[in-house]
């Protein structure tokens, strides 16, 4: 039997070395309550000079996900609209939740040891039969383990939570992100400039 992977969602994987000095700046960003959590309060830290060098690796990120999973035919460029830090401290959690008004969604761990980021199938199931392996197929929710330094990108549609964390602190910065330039085609009548 040959098994092959049909529309499958793209889950891309990088990791970049942070230095002190943006670990800090992140660390002592003032905070607000989230639902489970607590988040920055500036909603927009890849903007600021501290994060400059990691914007700008998140930016390379985007532009080659884009690149390998869209393969956009015509001009069109993903860019960073909001991102924000996120503090789960042992005990809370990050609720379950996707990132509507956003293209591609992703995370940059400022602070993470073998926790995991958990991804959910939130489609109507017509039929569901128990099982005794789980697999990518079979599977309603998936995860991947994440530690400092690493950053994950995913389209923002797909749902997504942060369980209970156990040990330490656990801080993450979240973004999003929308397209520049020319989205569908003008012979099919799709033709949008942003």
């Amino acid at each position: 039997m040959r098994i092959e992977s049909l529309f499958p969602t793209p889950v891309g994987f990088w990791n970049l070395a942070l230095n002190k000095d943006e670990i800090d700046f992140v660390r002592g960003l003032e905070q607000r309550p989230n639902d489970g959590n607590t988040t920055s309060r500036n909603n927009y830290l890849l903007r600021e000079e501290p994060m400059e060098r990691i914007a700008a690796f998140v930016q390379n990120c985007l532009d080659e996900y884009m690149k390998a999973t869209y393969a956009p035919k015509y001009d069109v460029k993903p860019y960073i609209t909001q991102s924000w830090a996120n503090y789960t401290k042992a005990g809370q959690y990050h609720h379950k939740h996707a990132h509507p008004n956003s293209f591609i969604s992703g995370c940059v761990y400022i602070a993470a040891k073998g926790d995991k980021i958990y991804f959910y199938r939130d489609s109507y199931q017509q039929i569901k039969l128990p099982t005794e392996n789980w697999n990518p197929y079979n599977s309603e929710s998936w995860w991947f383990e994440v530690n400092e330094g690493d950053v994950i990108m995913f389209p923002s549609s797909l749902t997504h939570m942060v369980q209970t964390v156990d040990g330490e602190e656990r801080i993450s910065i979240a973004f999003n992100s929308f397209l520049k330039g020319t989205i569908g085609s003008a012979d099919e009548l799709t033709e949008l400039e942003i």
